[in-house]
């Protein structure tokens, strides 16, 4: 089961679990940090990593967020504001850098 960031990690992007990654493919959009589920190895490194607890497995996010899950395959798979092609498995953040761009679901995302 691939990991999934959910909405701890809205404006707060610590950047720990991108250090903890063995395979690179947790990507920076604007507001949030995205885990590509294609290239994720399902080892874990990033989930003690992140110090607001916003990453889980995509079958255990905390109730209410279960739209985090197709969201973040989203950011993958469709092409995102401003752009006219999908990111796909770039393979690796490392070599794309930021995306600085989010997922319309994320960039309207308000906080209770």
């Amino acid at each position: 089961m691939p990991y999934v960031i959910a909405e701890a990690c809205i404006d707060v992007m610590d950047r720990s679990c991108m250090d903890q990654c063995p395979v690179d493919c947790i990507y920076e959009g604007g507001r949030k940090l995205y885990i590509n589920p294609l290239e994720c190895i399902d080892c874990g490194a990033c989930e003690p990593a992140c110090p607001v607890e916003a990453i889980t497995q995509d079958r255990a996010v905390p109730p209410g967020q279960e739209a985090f899950v197709a969201d973040n395959l989203r950011f993958f798979e469709e092409p995102l504001p401003g752009r006219d092609e999908p990111l796909g498995q770039p393979g690796g953040s490392g070599d794309l850098g930021p995306v600085g761009i989010d997922t319309d679901f994320i960039a309207r995302y308000v906080r209770d």
